[in-house]
């Protein structure tokens, strides 16, 4: 590309590109798309964005176009990489002068010259830092600060390199520029306090911006600069001065005047100086051991005592409350079990932790964090008032909340507790007692309390557990405070039931659940409290106490109530909860929910279409109704008008959505069909969507399976005939690369069509036979796949023995060895690999499949008489059970009728498809065929065959023993 000409068209064509009419915008970024590849664009680019005198907006797309083309042509292996001769142009002109007025370009730039030193710095680059640091010496105001936006950027994107040869050559620039670094941040520090200081705010905000920057780049510096930063001087120095700057910057808020600029960019180098305290405890915990006393101390008296007040704000509490918590609950700052085991720094620190620590301090932070940080503020209680959804859902975690004070707060007094639990539970316990009793309405100050001592209580549920009775004050005093309904006292009442949610997993006798279930009934209808019960404290029924039978007379009522509520919440994390409270509820008591879900399913269909641009929200309702099949059983039929199409859209790969849907998509196409009484078409045609998902070869592969078994259980000749050959290929693609354990669930589906269908199953997926047939052959080694390699050939060979042979012929043809060789191959085999086969119908079943091949004059099948012989008794001691009245055995696999099983009310009923199992049991030869009877008779039918003498010689080729257990087993046929 010619400079000279290529400029002016350049130009051109960013300005049009900044237009707003999109015919004049798409063909000019249409253009600039084609010239990304052009050698010289990029030269061109950089002189458009350096001309100062140029429209602000064309010389910010110039940045970004440029840099851009660093992400894509930059590397030296990229598609139409830039050639070494114009990089190195670029590189010069990215640093010939630091002097870009535009704060927004100025940045853009900074990022741009990073990314190229993350590629070539300094191998390819060893000028840029040497001039980066002169510049930041000049006395220019703006190239001084230009230039150390761009030191910043460029240190943490080095800093931000992870491969052991990028983290030494970040090393070894550390501690090159470490003292510049220093002594450039100390003096742009002292700078800003003499000017805030005397009043110079102008003068002031433009020195903190630069301390500010300096402080950036010495936070990069300091925490992955060093590999050892303890054994450096000048680290710990920095460090340690630290706290004299935050204390210093502290105080001098006071001195800012009312320009909301210099006050938030003041607030943000405090942050920052915690940051980086915060960073290094993480980064280098044995190096920060030195500073724990310090940290400590500094944390505490800003944060619990007198000192703190008129100069904190909520971040930096946020900030020093993190100090604390990371210490307390630091691993390396724990002695191990054993003493003797532990490491010295590990002793040491805790030995300050445990100094520091003591009684008295301990019960200040305490009660401090329960009495002052716990209360609401006006501003909540307000916000409650105005609206108690929104509020609900905040304070159960939304995003607002992410870094406020209250979590923050709330953790550290659980780390807290639980690490000094033995000092802090008496002055939590006296500050329950100091509040037995109601309280008083008018009290505005000890209703603010109490709350703040039961949240308290909740959160240190777990460690209380053996000095409350939390039975007895429930039944003295809380249940009391329920039943208060003056308006001032829903304070109470919604502390109360959270505190009880907290408590009911804890320790919370089941004989006391009835009347709690009352209370929930009331407060259900309480709309002041109602978001706050739901998003807090579901009813008690997902917990390992619970009992049906105590539930059922509440459950109308309740379940009622929930689907009203459902209708008229309008935040999605609140209906997200509604809808996890009723799938709990319809998952416990299952089929006893059917009389009261039909409001329920004629509004899900409406949710859902609403929900169309909220996923979460889908992945909730997709939850319920799975709850809500399941519940329905073979009644779910009802709902698919609704039910397939939301299953096709979750299960579509094509359909973005189903990123979110996926998983619970599957889970309900899955109890879909479990509780599916007939086939219908539309059941069917969702199965087209499955060819895609086994492609994706994902962690769902089970549930695909899973589904592909129902539909064989389910309809076999129907499904089989439509999507069998489609089944094949994923199958033989599948099987190139798959885990062990993925092979047997592959080969699984084919047996279990071969157990529902024989002759059927067999044909279609005649493709995957011969490898089977191979497997058993060449002795597969992994003895689960080997099983299954048996199971799938004891089918074929019992239930379909005319395929069986055309099989053993083809595969004798693809060997090159005669027919009875090959059988005598897999009947060894068999034999030798009987004891890879664990189940015990799988057992069965072999010894009735090589006992099918009996009567036989064939010598190979006669010289192998011994070991078919040897699995048979085997096989008649895992099945056969002895009658002790009579003495005679019988075989225990045997089913005669089907019988709908007698629940007891904690017992889930069967599904439809346990049904299709028990009556296709009926019909297997393996509980339908007496073994000791099949045994018999086949060896019956041998000795007409051979004849007396005949028989008898075969039979002296078994074992002794094995012909008296044998005996014993057939004795009375």
């Amino acid at each position: 590309m010619d400079m000279d000409s290529a400029s002016s068209v350049v130009l051109q064509t960013l300005t049009q590109a900044t237009s707003q009419d999109t015919a004049v915008l798409k063909p000019a970024e249409e253009q600039l798309r084609q010239w990304e590849t052009q050698p010289g664009f990029y030269s061109v680019l950089l002189n458009i964005f350096n001309n100062h005198m140029l429209d602000v907006n064309v010389r910010w797309l110039a940045v970004l176009y440029f840099k851009n083309g660093i992400d894509r042509y930059w590397r030296r292996v990229a598609p139409h990489a830039l050639s070494e001769e114009e990089k190195t142009s670029l590189r010069a002109g990215l640093i010939t002068n630091f002097n870009e007025p535009v704060n927004q370009i100025a940045t853009q730039i900074a990022v741009l010259i990073a990314k190229v030193a993350r590629l070539d710095c300094p191998r390819q680059w060893p000028e840029l830092i040497p001039i980066l640091l002169e510049s930041v010496k000049g006395q220019d105001g703006l190239q001084q600060h230009r230039a150390l936006l761009t030191f910043y950027h460029v240190t943490k994107t080095l800093a931000s390199k992870r491969l052991a040869q990028d983290r030494r050559l970040f090393q070894d620039l550390a501690s090159g520029i470490y003292s510049f670094a220093c002594s450039l941040w100390s003096h742009h520090t002292d700078c800003f306090l003499q000017q805030i200081y005397a009043t110079d705010e102008v003068a002031a905000l433009s020195s903190l911006e630069r301390t500010l920057l300096s402080l950036k780049v010495l936070r990069k510096l300091t925490v992955h600069g060093f590999q050892e930063p303890q054994q450096n001087m000048e680290v710990m120095g920095f460090l340690n001065a630290v706290f004299e700057r935050l204390k210093q910057f502290l105080e001098c808020s006071r001195q800012v005047g009312p320009d909301k600029t210099c006050r938030e960019k003041l607030e943000k180098t405090i942050i920052l100086y915690t940051k980086v305290l915060l960073d290094f405890l993480e980064s280098h915990p044995c190096a920060f051991i030195p500073l724990i006393q310090r940290s400590l101390e500094f944390a505490v008296s800003y944060v619990f005592t007198p000192a703190g007040e008129g100069v904190t704000f909520e971040r930096f509490i946020v900030q020093c409350m993190n100090l604390i918590k990371m210490i307390v609950k630091n691993d390396a700052y724990k002695p191990a079990k054993n003493i003797e085991d532990s490491k010295p720094e590990s002793l040491e620190a805790h030995k300050i932790k445990t100094a520091f620590f003591t009684h008295p301090t301990l019960t200040e932070i305490g009660r401090r964090l329960v009495s002052h940080y716990f209360l609401l503020t006006e501003e909540e209680l307000a916000m409650w008032e105005e609206d108690p959804e929104s509020f609900a859902v905040e304070e159960t975690g939304g995003d607002s909340w992410k870094y406020s004070l209250r979590p923050c707060t709330e953790v550290l007094f659980l780390d807290i507790f639980h690490n000094y639990s033995q000092t802090l539970t008496p002055v939590l316990l006296e500050m329950v007692q100091n509040l037995q009793g109601p309280t008083n309405v008018e009290d505005h100050v000890q209703l603010l309390m109490k709350d703040a001592v039961y949240n308290a209580v909740g959160l240190a549920a777990y460690e209380l557990f053996d000095n409350v009775d939390f039975d007895q004050w429930f039944k003295n005093q809380l249940l009391g405070e329920l039943q208060v309904s003056h308006h001032r006292y829903k304070l109470i009442r919604r502390r109360v039931i959270w505190l009880i949610g907290q408590w009911i997993s804890v320790k919370f006798k089941s004989d006391l659940r009835p009347l709690l279930y009352e209370v929930i009934l009331s407060l259900m209808q309480d709309p002041d409290l109602v978001f706050y019960f739901i998003l807090n404290s579901a009813p008690p029924v997902d917990d390992f106490e619970f009992r049906t039978e105590q539930f059922l007379p509440y459950l109308e009522s309740i379940f009622g109530l929930l689907f009203q509520l459902l209708q008229q919440v309008t935040e999605c994390d609140t209906k997200m909860q509604v809808l996890h409270v009723i799938s709990c509820v319809i998952e416990r008591v299952n089929i006893q929910i059917r009389p009261y879900v039909g409001c329920l399913v004629q509004y899900l269909p409406l949710l859902w279409k609403q929900s169309e641009e909220h996923n979460m929200l889908r992945c909730a309702i997709l939850t319920t109704l799975i709850h809500l099949v399941q519940g329905l059983g073979a009644e779910s039929k009802n709902l698919y008008p609704f039910l397939l199409p939301v299953i096709q859209l979750s299960t579509d790969v094509s359909q973005p959505p189903h990123v979110y849907l996926l998983e619970d998509g599957l889970e309900l196409w899955l109890v879909t069909l479990e509780n599916n009484p007939a086939i219908t078409p539309e059941l069917l045609r969702i199965f087209q969507n499955m060819s895609a998902l086994l492609e994706l070869s994902s962690e769902n592969l089970r549930t695909c399976f899973q589904i592909v078994n129902a539909y064989i259980y389910l309809s076999a000749t129907e499904f089989l005939q439509n999507y069998a050959e489609s089944l094949c290929r994923s199958f033989c693609d599948l099987l190139k690369d798959i885990t062990n354990e993925g092979q047997v669930q592959v080969l699984k589906v084919v047996e279990i069509a071969l157990k529902v269908s024989p002759i059927l199953g067999a044909h279609m997926f005649q493709p995957l036979l011969p490898a089977v047939f191979r497997g058993i052959v060449d002795g597969e080694r992994y003895p689960v796949v080997m099983s299954t390699y048996l199971g799938i050939m004891g089918r074929v060979l019992l239930q379909n023995s005319s395929f069986f042979s055309s099989l053993l012929t083809q595969m004798a043809s693809e060997c090159n060895q005669e027919i009875d060789q090959l059988l005598g191959s897999v009947i060894e085999m068999w034999v030798d690999r009987m004891d890879n086969i664990t189940q015990p119908e799988r057992r069965k079943l072999s010894s009735l499949a090589l006992l099918s091949l009996l009567p036989s004059d064939n010598s190979v099948i006669q010289d192998k008489f011994c070991g078919i012989i040897n699995i048979c008794v085997e096989a008649l001691h895992d099945v056969m059970t002895e009658e002790p009245e009579t003495g005679t055995f019988k075989d225990c696999m045997l089913m005669s009728h089907f019988e709908e099983p007698k629940l007891s009310d904690d017992e889930e009923p069967p599904t439809e498809q346990d049904k299709r199992k028990k009556l296709l049991a009926l019909e297997d030869p393996v509980h339908s065929v007496s073994l000791q009877q099949f045994v018999y008779e086949k060896l019956k039918a041998q000795q007409a065959l051979m004849g007396d003498q005949g028989f008898g010689v075969l039979m002296e080729t078994v074992d002794t023993e094995l012909v008296r257990q044998l005996q014993e087993f057939l004795r009375g046929l």
